[in-house]
């Protein structure tokens, strides 16, 4: 029997809240804590055990060290620097660049082999980055992409149409950041798609641009109120981690690695539906895009891959 043990690499606010939500849901053995800072992983150890008692199983929660790796199901890096006041998102990724290398070095000399999540901003390139010095086949490798714009997408259709969020299948695709968007065509209320239910309900058809302005302003409106976003990505960095260790086959928006024009792109890790399981992404589910949609995943491409050939491969391949 597998152990169902996870590392987790970075103890900020948003590892951290993945943990609580694992230490609350159950389904992890073992969880491993790992940080620059050695005393706060301590403390954070020390912090979750003291709920086991209250947890719905028994849960191995400690601090260690990349060796812990080896035998782990997943390893999830949350680390990096936030982006500060001023700075560019290509001076930001190239710190993050840097940080990411280092951290996958150190886990993949553990001689670990299991699927790596990457949720480090900006979670496309940097999943990029890590695929790239792991030397891990594609499938093991991918970042948490647009899960959470997902999420955030589905909660507020949801609060609009009075529709349980369980009932609205609807992704959001591309680049986890501005240049996102939904492919209308293929969003649905139950089995109904979305247009007719706005139609049928005399809700302007407008409304599917707002919803979506919406999802893209959520981020900034939560960081301007509380300085960051944590809980949403915690939870749903959570339900990617089972998604591998129960072996799910669900289909998830991860940032995933495109090829031989799969969506007319190639050597590129994007945020695209694709079915997750215990080996990593099992397959690229391939949606039918109209071709402003086509348009919008393509200029969603473009502002990433001229990101990474600014620097961030030079800095892969520096030693």
């Amino acid at each position: 029997m597998k152990k169902r043990k996870v590392v987790l690499v970075g103890t900020g606010f948003v590892g951290m809240s993945m943990a609580y939500s694992m230490l609350n849901k159950g389904g992890v053995n073992e969880l491993i804590l790992i940080d620059i800072d050695k005393d706060k992983t301590i403390g954070e150890e020390m912090d979750l055990s003291h709920g086991l008692p209250f947890a719905p199983q028994k849960m191995i929660i400690k601090s260690g060290d990349y060796d812990e790796c080896k035998d782990a199901q997943v390893v999830v890096i949350t680390a990096g620097i936030a982006q500060k006041p001023g700075q560019t998102r290509l001076e930001l990724a190239e710190t993050n660049t840097k940080i990411m290398k280092s951290i996958t070095e150190n886990i993949i000399t553990s001689g670990f082999n299991g699927v790596i999540v990457v949720a480090s901003n900006p979670v496309d390139l940097m999943t990029y980055v890590v695929s790239k010095v792991s030397g891990l086949p594609k499938n093991q490798v991918f970042g948490s992409g647009t899960v959470l714009d997902t999420a955030r997408l589905r909660y507020i259709m949801s609060d609009y149409l009075k529709i349980s969020s369980k009932n609205i299948h609807a992704y959001i695709m591309g680049e986890h950041g501005d240049s996102s968007f939904v492919p209308w065509e293929h969003a649905y209320v139950g089995c109904k798609n979305i247009k007719d239910v706005l139609k049928d309900n005399n809700h302007p058809i407008n409304d599917l641009e707002k919803i979506h302005q919406n999802v893209v302003n959520a981020a900034y409106e939560i960081i301007n109120k509380k300085k960051a976003t944590y809980y949403g990505i915690g939870m749903a960095l959570s339900r990617i981690v089972k998604s591998i260790l129960d072996n799910e086959n669900s289909i998830l928006t991860v940032s995933t690695y495109l090829k031989e024009g799969q969506y007319g792109q190639d050597d590129i890790f994007i945020g695209v539906p694709a079915i997750i399981n215990n080996k990593g992404v099992r397959e690229v589910v391939q949606l039918d895009l109209n071709e402003n949609e086509q348009s919008k995943l393509n200029n969603s491409c473009k502002i990433i891959k001229e990101m990474r050939m600014n620097s961030i491969d030079k800095i892969i391949m520096s030693n």
